[in-house]
């Protein structure tokens, strides 16, 4: 029989919470069979984080739960839960989920004697017709304060942890704290409740800057190993959210080689091909240097691969920004109608950065994005603490490298406080994969663009700077010329172009009447090349007759000489002859 692995026994002693972040904090969930204490100020959303709980476990782990309420009817919350979409009477309906009101009435309890065993034996009945396997108590200290000293309130504490432990029910008990920052349980009246159960966690709502932050953190957690860290977090449409770090399970992304396209094809070939799909991509630049505009042509790009596109403005409603792109031949509002672009204003969206993110994350999943700009990202340093904000945007890197998303944000600079070294306001530059940054060059009174590729991982880039040119045809980036060490831009740049075009012009003229030149100097000695060969096919033709003709000479001269000697010797008698 093989053993179960450690992993998986401690996994089976804690119940899920379903709440994302939470269960990842606790290594799990919260103890199963066990009490856990939930502490925090007014609004902090301990009923809320205490009925997700509740639901979760009904709905997908079989467990029916029960819900005991001192402070709120059981209407009440229902009514305040219903926007979450949990479908909290359906559960009920099917008595997977029963609420007892337990408010206790002030006349009853201070005539006398008051303890909580009737309450709990009304539960046990109730525990065994459904079979419940977690619990709540809510706002316990609104009942215990009603009774008269300290020790009767010790007594009725011990009375009702001892009473989850002997049947084993998963359970929670919510009790409010003094003011709105918690740090940690307030020892007094209910302190001592935090070494009888077996974890707790504090919830602290604060304001930073005019706004509202929200953290978690995990105080104890008896026999295993949990997060003692503070975790921003959420509630949301669909609940509790807590942002945290990425698990071991979860550090390593898949990566790939593929390419995508930046939408300026000369952009495009500095970066050895484009973006790499998946990577984060930051665009820096002053106010006015066109970072809208190269995040606007990214998503153009995108919808014409045919890719789903999220574009989140910050700093200008999507109508303008469609309208304002439209003037450099950037086209947004067709990818619109077909679907494939969702323009949001996140003007619409208020609250810290961590609303921003929960936001982005969920409309990304909606619109099943795998592109996603924000213009600019930078505007989350003015949402409350800048440590939050920061936080806040490292984990949405994560978060899309984790979703395999291509994610381009654009950072807005501070001309006056030198952040350029730094990139950004949020200081994410390091995080970044591709690093793209803008500025201005002032030059015999013109203001010019330039684009630099600051890094790019993974990539052989260019180290050349490019102007940047807007123009109604499009985004273009043209080469940038030096002379004698300054950086020609604009009407220097137009200058110098057309100087090497006339220069150039002047040399292929000059080019052109050379080869005039030479080719009449060649045809003059082709016809003379021509006619001293006729001339000497001439002379050779005479020198031939005239060795024909001496040879005719001689040879018609030596038949004459024999023919005159055989003539003579016709007359003479030849010797030995008679």
């Amino acid at each position: 029989m093989k053993s179960s692995s450690p992993l998986r026994t401690k996994a089976a002693r804690k119940a899920s919470t379903g709440i994302a972040g939470l269960d990842e904090i606790t290594g799990g969930g919260l103890p199963r069979g066990r009490t856990t204490l939930l502490v925090g100020g007014p609004g902090s959303g301990k009923t809320i984080l205490a009925l997700q709980f509740l639901a979760h476990g009904a709905r997908t782990r079989k467990e029916s739960a029960i819900f005991v309420a001192f402070e709120e009817t059981s209407k009440r919350i229902l009514a305040n839960a219903a926007s979450f979409g949990w479908n909290l009477t359906d559960l009920q309906r099917k008595k997977k989920l029963y609420f007892m009101d337990a408010q206790p009435l002030p006349d009853l309890v201070r005539s006398g004697d008051f303890d909580l065993g009737g309450m709990l034996a009304a539960l046990d009945a109730q525990i065994k017709s459904m079979g419940a396997r977690r619990i709540v108590f809510d706002a316990l200290d609104v009942v215990l304060a009603l009774l008269p000293d300290a020790l009767a309130k010790q007594r009725e504490m011990y009375r009702l942890h001892e009473w989850l432990l002997k049947r084993e029910l998963t359970g929670i008990i919510t009790l409010k704290s003094g003011g709105d920052e918690t740090h940690s349980v307030n020892p007094q009246p209910f302190g001592f409740m935090q070494f009888m159960v077996d974890c707790a966690v504090i919830l602290n709502h604060s304001v930073a800057l005019g706004v509202s932050q929200r953290s978690m953190r995990v105080q104890k957690y008896r026999g295993t190993s949990f997060d003692e860290n503070e975790s921003p977090f959420l509630i949301g449409n669909r609940g509790f959210e807590v942002a945290i770090a990425h698990t071991l399970s979860r550090v390593e992304f898949k990566v790939n080689d593929e390419r995508v396209s930046s939408g300026v094809a000369r952009l495009d070939t500095m970066l050895g091909g484009g973006y790499y799909r998946g990577a984060s991509v930051l665009i820096t630049g002053f106010s006015g240097t066109a970072k809208t505009t190269l995040s606007g042509a990214f998503a153009e790009a995108a919808c014409r691969r045919g890719e789903r596109t999220l574009f989140v403005c910050f700093d200008s409603n999507s109508t303008e920004v469609i309208r304002n792109l439209a003037s450099v031949g950037i086209r947004l509002d067709r990818h619109l109608k077909n679907g494939r672009l969702r323009m949001i204003s996140a003007r619409v969206i208020t609250g810290s950065a961590e609303t921003y993110l929960v936001r982005i994350k969920a409309l990304a999943e909606e619109h099943r994005a795998r592109c996603v700009v924000i213009d600019p990202v930078s505007a989350w340093s003015k949402s409350g603490n800048d440590l939050t904000a920061q936080s806040v945007a490292d984990r949405l890197i994560d978060w899309s490298k984790g979703d395999g998303t291509t994610l381009v944000c654009t950072s807005l600079l501070d001309e006056m406080s030198g952040q350029v070294e730094n990139g950004s306001p949020l200081q994410i530059s390091s995080l970044a994969d591709t690093w793209i940054h803008l500025n201005y060059l002032m030059q015999a009174g013109e203001r010019n663009r330039g684009l630099s590729i600051v890094k790019s991982r993974g990539t052989a880039h260019s180290n050349q700077v490019r102007e940047l040119i807007l123009s109604d045809t499009g985004v273009t980036l043209a080469d940038t010329y030096t002379a004698g060490g300054e950086v020609l831009m604009g009407t220097l740049r137009w200058e110098k172009e057309r100087a090497e075009r006339v220069a150039h012009e002047t040399a292929e003229t000059v080019a052109t009447l050379n080869r005039v030149r030479l080719d009449a100097e060649e045809a003059e000695l082709e016809v003379r090349l021509k006619s001293l060969q006729v001339e000497l096919v001439a002379k050779q033709v005479e020198k031939a007759l005239l060795v024909r003709t001496t040879q005719s000479d001689k040879g018609e001269l030596s038949r004459g000489h024999t023919r005159i000697g055989e003539l003579r010797g016709a007359d003479t008698v030849k010797p030995g002859r008679k």
